[in-house]
């Protein structure tokens, strides 16, 4: 009879062999999913007996990652500011370093109990406009994004972490069609340049959707949208937070300048050390470059 703890030794013999980067975290969350229990159960309870059932559902999580699917994907869920998102073939996988996003937009927006509007372009999971008015509980806001699968998604986030009521999603092509006024527009836009793609790492290049990375010959396209089109939706001295790609932090705050943006101190550096969250305050008029 197979008991827990030998499954998850087996898959964890392949994940080796395989030398994939996490093979004891990727083997522990999978076989804890195929038996519908916790990771920690696995630790705990290694000579429980598991199910035929059990077994091949499992094998089959182990095929998938072998296949180069990310575990997360295969999960259909991901933790991200202390949340549980449901994921899609049409969203990202919300990571860590979109989670200095977050922290920088709540040091811009301190108060807690104000009814700030939001605007979340390129909005996927829903990820960071939920994040935040999970945050900010009088706060409101609309996501906007172009695959209207991502949408279905997000609603449903929004829905498991309590903020329904004050989170509209709507497909759209970034601010077009918008009449509203805002304080804050936050975007992850896509910013891989597209030359760059194909040398993406597996699991992002065959997994993530190529509409959240492709971001032209420069990977440019998107913060200049966005920028050009900002100062029409903020109220006076609005805010614009943009996520970065890497060395991008020069490039995208000469164009927020140019669309009237005054700079907030540098970028806020990730845990990598990668400045990830550039913000500006609308100022109405376009700034020195």
């Amino acid at each position: 009879m197979t008991t827990l703890g030998g499954l998850y030794r087996e898959i964890l013999t392949d994940f080796r062999a395989a030398s994939l980067a996490t093979p004891e975290l990727d083997a522990r969350w999978l076989v804890a999913e195929a038996a519908g229990l916790p990771a920690t159960a696995i630790t705990l309870s290694p000579d429980s007996p598991i199910t035929a059932e059990t077994a091949a559902k499992a094998h089959s999580f182990r095929a998938r990652r072998l296949s180069g699917e990310p575990v997360d994907r295969i999960l259909g869920h991901r933790a991200f500011w202390s949340l549980e998102f449901r994921l899609g073939p049409a969203t990202l996988s919300p990571r860590p370093d979109t989670e200095t996003i977050v922290e920088t937009c709540l040091a811009l927006l301190p108060e807690r109990e104000a009814a700030y509007r939001l605007l979340d372009l390129g909005t996927g999971t829903g990820a960071i406009l939920i994040a935040l008015l999970h945050e900010r509980p009088e706060a409101s806001g609309i996501g906007i994004d172009r695959a209207a699968d991502a949408l279905t998604v997000a609603t449903l986030n929004a829905a498991d972490n309590g903020v329904a009521e004050r989170a509209q999603f709507r497909l759209g092509n970034w601010m077009e069609g918008l009449e509203d006024e805002f304080d804050l527009i936050v975007s992850n836009p896509p910013y891989i340049p597209s030359a760059d793609i194909g040398g993406l790492e597996r699991e992002v290049r065959e997994h993530d959707p190529r509409l959240a990375l492709d971001g032209g010959t420069d990977g440019l396209d998107a913060y200049r949208a966005i920028a050009a089109d900002a100062p029409r939706l903020l109220r006076p001295g609005g805010l614009l937070v943009f996520e970065l790609g890497i060395d991008q932090e020069e490039a995208v705050a000469t164009l927020m300048r140019r669309a009237g943006f005054e700079m907030i101190g540098p970028a806020r550096k990730d845990l990598g050390g990668i400045a990830r969250a550039l913000a500006g305050r609308s100022t109405g008029k376009p700034q020195p470059v």
